[in-house]
This record gives C-alpha cells, sequence and structure tokens, in this order.
C-alpha cells in the first residue's frame, strides 16, 4: 500500500468557523453553502479508518509577528486587524474535525506548506509517497499545496467538495488549474486505502 497523508489545509477557525472574522466574509459563506467543515470531518474520518495519517495545516504568526511580511497583499493586514496571532483562538483547528494527539501540526507563515516548515520532514521521515489534500481557499493554499508537492515527486489527490474559494467561479477555475498537477475526486469517491 502506498504510504499517505492527508492534509487539512487552514481549516482554522480564524477562517472557517461561522463566528470567526471570516464567517461573514465570501469565503465564509462558500464555507458554508459547500458544507466544507462537514464533508471535511466526514474525509477526515475515512482517512483515519484507512489508516491513512492526518496533516493540520494552519497559517499562524509569533505575537509580535516577526514572520509576517507586511508588504504582502495576503497576510500584511494581519498584524493591524490582530489575525492568526498564535495563542488566539483563530488559529486552532475548527473542534468539529476532531484533531487528536498524533496528528501532524503545520504552522505555516507564507501560503505554502513547504515554505520554511517542518513539512517535508514529516513525509520524508514517513516515507510519506502519496498526499491528499482539501480545504480553504482553493486558489491559495490549495494550489500552492499541490503544486509544490507535485514538484517534490510526492502523487497529489485533491477532495474538490472539501475545497472551497471566494466564489464559486474562483472554486472551479482553480480545480480546473490544478488538473495537469493532481488527481482530482470528492470525499465520497476517494480510495484512501490504495
Amino acid at each position: 500500500m502506498t504510504k499517505s497523508v492527508y492534509l487539512v489545509l487552514d481549516m482554522q477557525n480564524a477562517l472557517v468557523s461561522e463566528d470567526g472574522p471570516n464567517g461573514k466574509s465570501p469565503l465564509g459563506a462558500q464555507v458554508k453553502e459547500r458544507q466544507i467543515v462537514d464533508r471535511t470531518a466526514a474525509a477526515i474520518t475515512k482517512a483515519r479508518a484507512a489508516g491513512v495519517a492526518i496533516g493540520f495545516v494552519r497559517v499562524a504568526f509569533s505575537p509580535d509577528y516577526t514572520e509576517c511580511p507586511a508588504s504582502s497583499p495576503v497576510f500584511g493586514p494581519a498584524k493591524a486587524n490582530g489575525l492568526f496571532r498564535l495563542g488566539r483562538p483563530g488559529v486552532e483547528i475548527h473542534s468539529r474535525l476532531g484533531r487528536r494527539d498524533g496528528d501532524w501540526l503545520i504552522t505555516k507563515h507564507r501560503v505554502s506548506p513547504f515554505y520554511s516548515t517542518d513539512l517535508d520532514a514529516y513525509l520524508r521521515a514517513n516515507r510519506i509517497e502519496r498526499i491528499f489534500c482539501s480545504g480553504v481557499s482553493t486558489q491559495a493554499v490549495v494550489q500552492a499545496t499541490v503544486r509544490d508537492g507535485h514538484d517534490r515527486d510526492y502523487a497529489m489527490v485533491v477532495l474538490e467538495d472539501c475545497c472551497a474559494a471566494h466564489s464559486a467561479e474562483e472554486h472551479r477555475n482553480s480545480i480546473g488549474s490544478l488538473g495537469r498537477f493532481c488527481q482530482v475526486t470528492t470525499s465520497d469517491q476517494v480510495k484512501f486505502a490504495e
């Protein structure tokens, strides 16, 4: 059996909780409409049953935001708005996803979970060959994970129905552009155990 991990990308309170800062945003509306939290929880349960490792990826910064790039249009406003600060509830993984002791927790400071994190070391140490992934947002962390994973020679699989972007159109376009770099499937159809 191919050794695999399911990376759950940026499914943290600040981005996917209905009462979080993103809850009323266009992305929050898509997360709710597409039932991303519930679908992801079900996919995690299915992956665990197949013996697949679970890795949670989150974006977070030190209390003084040392790692936060002020010039970034994505992360620059974080400090001014008090977002993604370690020690705050917003960086915790959504409680309905059932994070357990032994699950990987990768804290990143950029869009890609491979950039300046321990992710590649975890993957190599565990002899992972295939990465299943999903999360928010499709056009950012999902695309970055797939492309970076592909270029590091991992077999990449995206669970499309567990991803969301700021609009349905943006999600469709992002998934469409990823097809050359990964297998696209759904949480119902995915076969974690192969």
